[in-house]
Formats: structure tokens, C-alpha cells, sequence
């Protein structure tokens, strides 16, 4: 899996998820962590089709409430 994503930050201008599975997530927040890393500084997106993020866009607003994700992030 890390050669696969190493490859999508070497070809992509930028990054967007669609709904999927556990794969998708893991790819997702690889890209979101090298981000933070300040490994890469390209738009990343979650498209968001029939609500479908929106409990884990509600756990990641909770995570940085209580600072466990930082506000920057």
C-alpha cells in the first residue's frame, strides 16, 4: 500500500476521496498525515456524496475540539 501511495503523491496535483472502504480511509489519512508532515502541500478533498462522510467529518470536528487533531490541521 505504501508503494501505491507513494506513486499517487509523486503523480497528483491533488487529492480527492470518494465514498469507499477502509482502504480509501487508510489512503486518505496517509495523504492528510504527509501533509501535516509538510511532506506535500497539495488541496485535499472528500466528496461527500449523500452525506456519506458526515459522521467522520463529526469525529474529526470533536477530535480537534478536544485538541486531539490540531487546529491548524
Amino acid at each position: 500500500m505504501q508503494d501505491r501511495i507513494s506513486k499517487m503523491l509523486d503523480n497528483s496535483d491533488a487529492f480527492i476521496a470518494l465514498p469507499g472502504g477502509i482502504g480509501t480511509l487508510e489512503e486518505n489519512f496517509q495523504i492528510v498525515s504527509w501533509a501535516q508532515l509538510n511532506i506535500h502541500h497539495k488541496p485535499i478533498g472528500l466528496l461527500n456524496v449523500d452525506d456519506f462522510f458526515n459522521k467522520l467529518l463529526s469525529f474529526l470536528d470533536q477530535a480537534r475540539e478536544e485538541n486531539f487533531i490540531p487546529h491548524s490541521a
